[in-house]
């Protein structure tokens, strides 16, 4: 089973994720947004399985920071668009299992997924 964790390297919640992971000697590979963003059909994918209100992470800096206009009226279409362009906004981490989508760090739920 091949895991990916998406998210930044600064983010604390993505640092407990990982260490959780190494600790419980689940390998992974990690995607930095930063480094390497994040493509289209991937978020699309996300959003088709759990939908953009769970993805979008409304109190992050990045999205704070938005304009009003930007924020206002917010739909699956304008959401994936400022995902895509500011991937900070996705909250963290989010966790390919195989086929399966986490988004956040539980380790209860970490725990039954990776067993």
């Amino acid at each position: 089973m091949t895991i990916t964790m998406y998210g930044i390297t600064t983010c604390d919640t993505i640092k407990k994720a990982r260490v959780w992971l190494e600790s419980h000697g689940v390998p992974y590979r990690f995607h930095d947004y930063r480094v390497e963003g994040i493509e289209a059909e991937r978020l699309k994918g996300w959003v088709g399985k759990i939908g953009w209100e769970k993805l979008l992470n409304k109190a992050s800096t990045t999205f704070r920071e938005l304009p009003d206009k930007d924020k206002e009226a917010l739909n699956e279409k304008k959401a994936k668009a400022l995902m895509l362009a500011k991937p900070t906004m996705i909250k963290r981490p989010v966790l390919e299992v195989g086929e399966r989508i986490l988004v956040g760090f539980k380790a209860d739920v970490y725990e039954e997924a990776v067993k």
